[in-house]
């Protein structure tokens, strides 16, 4: 069932994640279901054009999700970012004195940081739209040149059309994001994931720029127990060293849902190597 959301508000990471992420399979579910009503009616031994005229509600899921997604990816690094980052420099500013303002240095630096959520966004949605025009393309031409000439051998008409949508169905699975390394993940939790991530990485933007700008070298990393510094899984453990702002800002977070912080070190310099991992 769909529904409508409000308006994204900016606030906790996590709420906004389940925001963004509920969007989005709102979205996607009902692209899912169009493709899942023109499959049934293909199986039903429907005629081509009845088909065809069912396949312009799919066509339609596409690109209701093509313009959810941009939507919320825009209010998302237009509102919600801005509100991290500043969370962020503002932290920082407590331990180091003085006044955040919005200088060149973070309207860059959040410029930057926004280009590269709402691009990382696209670019997942667009394979996802890719995956859901391939099946669109399928059903079509199936419609048109199959489904005429199912009712062969030992196999009834309705047989065969159940056969070929189950085939389809098969080939063309929406139910789930392909990353490179050719995993899979549902809708939902790759854009909970997502959306953490990019808060996370906006948040310790704030805390590193403005410790930079306040002339701090060295931060002090705050992470899980078991957390490594580049991955999850790497021997070298983050949480309780001390780290240049070079080498942060290199590793915001190691992993998805990353819950990684620091803390500015204005008593610690980078020179000072006994006391710097």
């Amino acid at each position: 069932m769909a529904h409508d959301f409000p308006p994204l508000v900016p606030g906790d990471a996590d709420e906004v994640a389940r925001h963004v992420a509920a969007v989005l399979q709102d979205a996607w579910q009902r692209l899912a279901d169009q493709q899942a009503a023109v499959l049934a009616l293909l199986g039903q031994g429907a005629r081509a054009q009845q088909v065809i005229d069912r396949l312009a509600l799919f066509r339609d899921a596409i690109t209701d999700f093509a313009a959810r997604v941009d939507a919320e990816a825009r209010a998302f690094v237009t509102r919600q970012l801005p509100h991290l980052y500043e969370q962020g420099a503002q932290g920082a500013t407590a331990r180091v004195g003085g006044r955040f303002t919005w200088s060149l240095l973070h309207t860059d630096a959040l410029q930057a940081l926004a280009a590269d959520s709402y691009a990382d966004f696209l670019r997942r949605s667009e394979e996802e739209q890719r995956m859901a025009a391939a099946c669109y393309r399928a059903v079509r031409q199936a419609a048109r040149r199959e489904a005429p000439l199912l009712a062969a051998g030992h196999t009834t008409a309705l047989q065969a059309a159940r056969a070929l949508a189950a085939r389809l169905a098969a080939d063309h699975q929406l139910n789930y994001v392909v990353y490179r390394n050719s995993a899979r993940m549902p809708v939902q939790a790759w854009a909970e994931a997502a959306t953490l991530a990019k808060s996370a990485v906006a948040y310790n933007a704030g805390t590193l720029n403005r410790s930079r700008e306040a002339g701090v070298q060295v931060m002090e990393v705050f992470d899980g127990a078991d957390c490594g510094w580049t991955s999850h899984q790497a021997t070298d453990k983050a949480t309780g060293t001390l780290r240049t702002v070079e080498e942060a800002a290199a590793w915001p977070i190691s992993h998805p849902r990353c819950r990684r912080g620091f803390g500015p070190r204005p008593d610690v310099t980078a020179e000072d190597r006994s006391n710097v991992r």
